[in-house]
């Protein structure tokens, strides 16, 4: 109970840094309900965001619930990430640099039965962070008018994960979550001797259910070979919206132009996604990772004449290397890591396609000589979102990420001698 205690309180304070802070900005966040987290638990983010497939007795896997069987007997895991970000967004003619940080994840896993793995935590499901100026005429003048466009906040994801082992061989899984969040939009308008300044905030929540199975092969490829799939069901999200707005001239105090709360708005839709994995120890010392997700969001969304919305695929690619002679030596004990992946993004623009890929390499460091030991991790990825061409923003970001594994015990029996 202490235990459940305390983490409720490290998930309320990570609740209120969460949304108090960003670790990313992008002028791409504008659309929709932003954009899709990419942090992922442990070494995964090393890994080219990879782990459909992936087994491990000390680490959480939230990329396939049926993953959590794997977790070894009597072990109560917490998990906890720290990102930073330093980007350089550049159009053809101008650039800007820009530095974020924040606290990305937090969970917990352990055995309620020996064939049953629960977890839980709280992850950003997407993220909003752009700012952009506009400059308009001032129609029968040769004056202009300068907006200041600001978006931030997201959407939040509380989840509830169980993982039942059916056979030596077979596990599945199943995640129930709650989103939640705001997102808001607040413009600041000057206009000659005056300003405005009008905030939108919409309000979503809504109930998510995916699913993942997990079967493992002895000797197919390598020792040992596990074969992976997820689904992730379509959702809808109720939405609300508050609109707030003043205006002032100078000398004088502010005057309330809107006030409209609480104003229903239509539901966000989210479309159906599923992946498929392979997870491959090829010997003692090399485990490979492949990913592959597509989703469907045709589906779910007509195109307009400001952009065309296309299904997303995802290809994620990983290697773990570990020394298993003479485990005494501190660095034969690391697990060195390198990945890359490629996500062809789901908007088109000006006839270009918004896609992204990165590059990531990592280590995982054991904080004690055991051979069961917490885990520090601690993971780099460069990569590329978007493009310069018909006037849009290309944007390069360094991204280092510490993510902690760190391993209890769980319903522990005192021994009477």
């Amino acid at each position: 109970m202490r235990k459940i205690f305390s983490f409720a309180i490290c998930f309320c304070a990570f609740h209120y840094s969460m949304n108090a802070q960003s670790d990313f900005s992008s002028p791409y966040s504008l659309y929709g309900l932003g954009q899709e987290n990419s942090n992922y638990f442990g070494g995964f983010s090393a890994l080219g965001n990879t782990g459909i497939a992936s087994r491990n007795l000390f680490t959480i896997n939230k990329s396939n619930p049926a993953s959590l069987t794997s977790i070894a007997s009597g072990a109560f895991l917490y998990e906890l990430g720290i990102n930073t970000t330093y980007s350089n967004k550049k159009t053809s003619t101008t650039s800007q640099d820009n530095f974020d940080f924040n606290i990305s994840h937090l969970a917990m896993a352990f055995e309620v039965k020996d064939y049953w793995k629960m977890s839980l935590g709280l992850v950003p499901y997407s993220k909003v962070s752009y700012e952009i100026d506009v400059n308009q005429p001032i129609e029968g003048t040769s004056q202009f008018f300068n907006t200041n466009v600001i978006g931030s906040g997201g959407i939040n994801e509380v989840f509830w994960g169980n993982g039942l082992k059916l056979t030596k061989n077979l596990s599945v899984g199943v995640e129930l979550s709650t989103l939640f969040g705001n997102i808001s939009k607040e413009q600041l308008i000057n206009f000659g001797d005056g300003s405005a300044t009008i905030t939108n905030t919409s309000n979503y929540i809504g109930f998510g259910l995916n699913a993942g199975i997990q079967y493992t092969v002895n000797k197919l490829i390598g020792t040992e070979t596990t074969i992976g799939a997820t689904i992730n069901l379509p959702t809808s999200l109720n939405g609300t919206t508050d609109e707030v707005g003043t205006k002032s001239f100078t000398g004088s105090d502010e005057i309330s132009i809107i006030n409209d709360i609480d104003t229903k708005i239509d539901n966000f839709d989210l479309p159906l996604k599923i992946g498929i994995g392979i997870t491959s120890k090829i010997n003692k010392n090399l485990t490979v990772n492949l990913d592959y997700k597509n989703i469907y969001w045709t589906d779910t969304y007509k195109s307009n004449n400001t952009y065309i919305y296309k299904d997303q695929e995802i290809y994620g690619f990983g290697l773990e290397y570990q020394s298993v002679k003479n485990i005494s030596s501190f660095w034969n004990r690391v697990k060195y890591r390198a990945g890359a992946n490629y996500n062809s993004g789901y908007l088109i623009l000006s006839k270009q396609n918004i896609d992204n890929y990165s590059f990531s390499l990592g280590l995982g460091i054991p904080v004690s000589k055991s051979e069961f030991s917490s885990m520090v991790n601690i993971n780099y990825s460069y990569g590329k979102e978007g493009t310069i061409n018909n006037k849009l923003i290309q944007d390069n970001f360094h991204k280092l990420s510490l993510n902690f594994s760190l391993l209890g015990n769980w319903f522990q029996k005192e021994k009477i001698f």
